[in-house]
C-alpha cells in the first residue's frame, strides 16, 4: 500500500463524480463492473458520512 500524502488534495464527492463521468464517457456511458470508480465512490461516501456524523 502506498502512504498517503498529507499535502495532497483530498478526494471529495465532486472529484469522484468527475472521474466517474470521464470513465463512463470512455466506455460508452457505462461504468465497468468492478471498476475502481465504484470502490472510490464508496470510500469517499463512507469517509464523508463518518466525518459529518461526528460533527455536532
Amino acid at each position: 500500500m502506498s502512504k498517503s500524502n498529507p499535502s495532497s488534495t483530498p478526494t471529495t464527492p465532486s472529484v469522484v463524480a468527475r472521474i466517474q463521468s470521464t470513465v463512463a464517457k470512455q466506455n460508452g456511458g457505462q461504468i465497468p463492473k468492478g471498476s475502481y470508480v465504484g470502490r472510490l465512490q464508496q470510500t469517499v461516501a463512507h469517509s464523508t458520512s463518518t466525518v459529518v456524523g461526528k460533527v455536532k
